[in-house]
């Protein structure tokens, strides 16, 4: 059976999978290049600074290049940034038809990259497997269109709906299997947020494990953000162990004194507005958008999330059912 042009712009979204997790605050995307019903290039996004998608598929073809389709999960870009624009390899390199899965929201390009396209003779369509490609870059499309990151609330529940034993322990109510693909999340996320109790009661390192990056080296580790308007975790926790780096966010105006205690441990501090040491998490959400962080993972504890779903601040859940029963009317 002949290859179909949704099975290209698949693996292009499959490509994509691939770079995530080392593009931020890039977007995530691959490209597949096809002449004659063969595919004679592909690539995905490279760290940031380095070759886009279609360039990587543009060399990868050389010459053959020339009168191909390309498929590409994300509208090329066409302004000079790290990186020359992709129209412009695409021009040059001879391509005949260029597929998009999604029109780039970001403003500087946003239909101007298809339009450049189109003025230099290549066709152009749009919308194959979009809600794919909206998914993979859903952290990159809520940064750019509105400055603050995409934030998903991760927790495991008992079938009695709790997150958390009498004693506040929640660190056992999940599997095996489920604790290793939150890693896999940890890898692809920028920043991972908890609140203070979490890190108290639980004693977390919020470090990434288990998830190999590409040529066996392994990206960044995500940054490390603690709730904390009172400054109650401890010094000694593992959260301020490298490698990785910690911020925590502190209601203003906060203890000098445990800010130093806290800087040494090798931590950066960052006082935010609060009320009754609840913290503005909102604002925290901005500061962290102004970092260039596209992505956050919430791993409790409740307060936090209470908090968060009370101000609409959360755009996805990921609720993990555990087959067990906590009970109690201390639990959680």
């Amino acid at each position: 059976m002949l290859a179909r042009p949704k099975d290209f712009m698949e693996c292009a979204l499959s490509l994509a999978g691939l770079a995530l997790g080392y593009t931020s605050p890039n977007p995530a995307v691959g490209a597949v290049l096809v002449r004659d019903g063969m595919v004679v290039g592909f690539g995905h996004t490279q760290p940031p600074g380095s070759v886009h998608a279609e360039v990587m598929a543009l060399r990868q073809a050389g010459s053959r290049a020339k009168g191909a389709t390309m498929y590409v999960t994300l509208e090329p870009c066409c302004h000079q940034g790290r990186t020359p624009p992709c129209t412009q390899a695409i021009i040059d390199a001879g391509i005949a038809e260029v597929h998009v899965a999604l029109v780039d929201p970001n403003p500087l390009v946003s239909g101007k990259g298809l339009k450049i396209l189109e003025e230099a003779g290549i066709k152009t369509f749009v919308g194959q497997c979009q809600e794919g490609a909206r998914e993979i870059n859903e952290g990159y499309i809520k940064f750019i269109t509105t400055g603050m990151p995409f934030v998903i609330a991760k927790f495991a529940m008992s079938l009695d709906g709790k997150i958390a034993t009498q004693n506040g322990d929640s660190k056992w109510i999940s599997g095996e299997e489920s604790r290793q693909f939150v890693h896999y999340l940890r890898h692809i996320f920028d920043a991972i947020m908890v609140g203070a109790n979490t890190v108290v009661v639980d004693d977390p390192q919020l470090s990434v494990r288990g998830c190999s990056g590409k040529g066996g080296k392994t990206k960044l580790q995500p940054l490390r953000v603690i709730v904390d308007g009172r400054g109650r975790i401890p010094v000694s926790a593992r959260v301020f162990e490298k490698p990785g780096k910690t911020l925590v966010a502190v209601a203003k105006p906060f203890n000098a004194k445990k800010a130093d205690d806290f800087r040494k441990a090798g931590a950066e501090i960052v006082e935010l507005p609060a009320k009754k040491d609840v913290i503005d998490l909102g604002e925290l959400l901005r500061v962290l958008g102004r970092r260039e962080v596209t992505s956050v993972l919430v791993e409790g504890g409740s307060g936090l999330f209470g908090s968060l779903f009370d101000r609409g601040l959360v755009d996805k859940v990921l609720a993990f059912i555990s087959p067990i029963i906590i009970g109690g009317d201390g639990a959680k």
